[in-house]
């Protein structure tokens, strides 16, 4: 490492300096038009990987399909939306929420459950921090499916 910052100051000393003979392939190459690249051959199993690496996330990343999200609130009220969905995440990290505005309303939705039975069990236990009522609504919702390999494993 130490040796690299030894060479370069030399070799910018070699080329400013009148008298020493200076390498003129530098200038052939400025006078014509093509462009040299020499680049590590490492570089192409590099990008392979990168490009396989992003082939299998995108392969097992989120999916949409048809299922039930929890209505928890539509107000007018900001302030009100954002509160219910920090009691959400204080209660129930393990819900997503989503909060939409379409004007005048503010809403909030819950979950991305694939059964109308599990968004039942969760609609009992919100309606204790919700007293107005938390609806089940169909929706599409976010689905992120295992691996192949993983399902064979108990």
């Amino acid at each position: 490492m130490s040796g690299r910052y030894i060479i370069i100051p030399i070799l910018f000393l070699a080329f400013s300096l009148p008298g020493i003979a200076q390498d003129t392939s530098w200038k052939k190459l400025s006078d014509s038009n093509t462009v040299i690249v020499h680049k590590d051959p490492r570089l192409d199993l590099l990008v392979k990987k990168q490009a396989q690496i992003n082939e299998e996330t995108t392969r097992y990343s989120k999916r949409t399909a048809k299922g039930f999200r929890l209505m928890i609130i539509s107000t007018t009220n900001r302030e009100e939306a954002i509160a219910a969905k920090t009691k959400i995440y204080t209660y129930f990290p393990e819900l997503k929420a989503y909060l939409w505005y379409q004007s005048p309303y503010f809403r909030l939705k819950v979950g991305n459950f694939k059964e109308r039975e599990d968004a039942e069990s969760y609609r009992h236990r919100l309606n204790v921090y919700f007293p107005k009522g938390v609806f089940i609504m169909r929706d599409i919702v976010e689905v992120k499916p295992g691996r192949p390999d993983e399902e064979l494993r108990p």
